[in-house]
């Protein structure tokens, strides 16, 4: 397993960043190597991002220094949503497969967590997301279709989509996690817009179903003063509460937003104004 570290950064700072130090705060390149799993560390919530691809065999979540307990979910939960082919989450001995873009919930006390691919010529992709966690509640499986469904957005906008709601109050329990998918429909390329901050919750934002040389431009920063991140397929970026967080691609894709923080209120949203952007 490889872990990196990631450090907050102050608003009055990033108004000086050039388009390096920005990819290097922010955005996460490598989220999938095959027979790894690949973590961020954010101090920003303490928030951790990564992924784990099985090919050859099983892959065991393990601990590190960075997450400080002998066991990584000793005081942390975990969502893990499948992006590749089929594969299966065995927790404690119980065993949960997950077809494409199903979701599982992992609570926290979880011990003996491992990712597995049923097809190693198409394997898994598990991408991962973990908060800090106060109390256990109960490891779940979220098909997609048993998220809630909410249509969004206008062809005249750009924005039609679903978004499906898997780690949500609605859905199943948790103690901050908060995750979902939105999928936008063919010729539709903008997410969130008008766009919004929401300074009690940071947000990670996972872009994918993108063909070569397809892109997507994720806009950050304050709303006065904004910055761009160009992201390529199955990769991340990291939201700080006073960013703004929203994108738009060369052709329609998907995106895994997950969100950690003070509450769980998903309308917990403060919406910029197009003419205050800058």
């Amino acid at each position: 397993m490889k872990i990196t570290v990631r450090h907050a950064s102050h608003q009055d700072d990033v108004r000086n960043y050039d388009t390096t130090k920005l990819r290097d705060h922010f955005l996460v390149p490598s989220v999938f190597e095959a027979d790894d799993i690949v973590l961020t560390y954010s101090h920003i919530d303490r928030f951790v991002v990564g992924g784990a691809m099985p090919v050859s065999g099983p892959l065991k979540l393990e601990s590190a220094k960075a997450i400080g307990s002998a066991n990584f979910l000793d005081r942390r939960e975990l969502g893990a949503v499948n992006v590749g082919g089929p594969g299966r989450i065995t927790v404690d001995g119980a065993v949960f497969e997950l077809a494409p873009r199903d979701c599982l919930y992992i609570t926290m006390g979880s011990l003996d967590v491992r990712f597995e691919s049923l097809d190693p010529t198409n394997p898994a992709k598990f991408y991962l997301n973990s908060a800090p966690a106060h109390a256990r509640f109960e490891t779940m499986k979220i098909s997609i279709a048993q998220a809630k469904a909410v249509h969004m957005g206008d062809p005249a906008q750009s924005n039609e989509r679903t978004i499906y709601q898997m780690i949500h109050p609605d859905v199943c329990r948790t103690a901050q996690l908060v995750l979902g998918m939105t999928v936008l429909k063919p010729n539709n390329m903008w997410n969130t817009m008008p766009c919004h901050t929401h300074d009690r919750r940071c947000e990670v934002y996972f872009y994918f179903d993108l063909p070569e040389p397809a892109r997507v431009f994720h806009f950050m920063g304050e709303p006065s003063e904004t910055r761009h991140v160009v992201v390529a397929n199955e990769q991340a970026v990291i939201s700080p509460s006073w960013s703004i967080h929203s994108g738009v691609g060369t052709r329609n894709y998907t995106f895994i937003w997950a969100m950690a923080g003070d509450n769980q209120d998903f309308t917990d949203m403060d919406f910029i104004p197009m003419e205050d952007l800058r």
